[in-house]
């Protein structure tokens, strides 16, 4: 009796399970299963900094000529907070740095990682995104911040789309209909990570709020300004951020970037450059220095005082690509991605604070980040006073 039960019960699950997968496909959801092989069956509930390997993914190219990181002469002469060692232990901290007058001024990996440890940028891309627009506009190949998408895709030339410009989705103004979801498996955000042609998906969006109004965060908005660049440059996103800063930053390691495949060839615009602390920094460094880097101009000082200006004075700190801060009365920009992954920048004392791992702690209410990204900047100043 109990075998029987055992095996109808048994038959039962398997039906059901194919019948799961079989609507999955049929409503066009089959991504899903995607999902579920690469974060669940790999024991996580979450996208992961080393999700990587289980992606195609296409190299962004370093040079022969790497430029070495300068070490400051008080490099990790100073021990870490405790406060700071206790919240880099509960949020799974794998590298963090800080960055003194452009030198190394402390460094420290944790659960295995190190210098050249390759994890998931996520959002940090939409930063480097936002560079690439502004070397696409210094190149020639992008009129300005206030050229009209429907330049580049007819879809978006009619009606309020054909007010939404390149501008607009670099400052996350695009007013698109995308639904910014990291809970739901049938949003498109978890689409956008998933999906086989991610271009389709975007090109589906419609335009349903006026553009350049007010912000709202939407990571569909960074995916569309990649495929403007890649169309205005006619090249893929991995080469041409390779030509315009990968070579000449000196990066010290190839990266690569998540495609959503093979067949389809298209970068994850809004996310997923695998790199390490340091090369990451290097952006930073560079609207840290106003669009210098080792006496070169990569970008005009007009457009990185833009991106790290808020756009809106509605009180979101925001500007294009980058997210804002006035923690201590100092005047902070930030790379940000969604598992506290952090280049902090404080121009006006000349300090960068860069920052990988596994978690992110709670929002503080009233205010655009995570408790530990305040942590992270007082207790580097608590640091920085205990060596003077």
């Amino acid at each position: 009796m109990i075998k029987r039960l055992l095996k109808f019960f048994l038959k039962a699950l398997f039906s059901l399970i194919l019948l799961c997968i079989l609507l999955l496909y049929i409503f066009d959801y089959e991504y899903i299963l995607k999902g579920v092989r690469v974060v669940y069956m790999t024991g996580h509930t979450t996208a992961y900094i080393d999700d990587h390997s289980y992606f195609d993914n296409r190299s962004i190219k370093n040079g022969n000529a790497t430029i070495a990181w300068a070490i400051h002469p008080e490099y990790n002469k100073v021990q870490s907070t405790d406060r700071l060692n206790t919240i880099n232990e509960k949020l799974g901290t794998v590298a963090f740095m800080i960055v003194k007058n452009d030198s190394i001024w402390y460094e420290n990996y944790a659960d295995g990682y190190n210098e050249g440890s390759k994890t998931n940028s996520f959002s940090m891309a939409k930063s480097i995104v936002t560079a690439m627009l502004g070397k696409a506009i210094m190149d020639g190949h992008i009129k300005s911040l206030e050229q009209p998408v429907g330049d580049f895709f007819p879809e978006f030339s009619k009606g309020l789309a054909a007010k939404m410009t390149v501008g607009d989705l670099s400052s996350m103004s695009s007013g698109l209909n995308w639904e910014e979801s990291y809970t739901s498996p049938f949003s498109v955000t978890a689409r956008a990570y998933y999906d086989p042609n991610i271009r389709d998906v975007i090109r589906g969006l419609k335009v349903v709020e006026i553009p350049g109004k007010e912000y709202k965060y939407l990571s569909g908005n960074t995916q569309l300004l990649g495929m403007v660049i890649e169309k205005a440059t006619k090249q893929q996103l991995s080469s041409y951020l390779s030509q315009s800063f990968w070579k000449p930053m000196g990066m010290q390691s190839e990266a690569i970037w998540q495609l959503d495949s093979q067949e389809s060839g298209m970068e994850k615009a809004y996310c997923c450059i695998a790199s390490n602390a340091r090369d990451f920094a290097r952006f930073g460094m560079l609207f840290k220095n106003k669009g210098m880097f080792e006496g070169e101009e990569l970008l005009p000082a007009e457009f990185v005082e833009l991106a790290t200006t808020p756009r809106f004075k509605d009180g979101q700190m925001y500007g294009y690509g980058f997210w804002l801060s006035n923690h201590l009365d100092k005047k902070i920009f930030a790379m940000r991605g969604i598992l506290g992954q952090y280049v902090i920048c404080i121009p006006e004392d000349n300090i960068m604070i860069i920052r990988l791992g596994h978690q992110r702690g709670q929002f503080v209410p009233g205010e655009s980040f995570t408790e530990d990204f305040f942590v992270y900047i007082e207790e580097a100043y608590k640091m920085l006073k205990n060596a003077s």
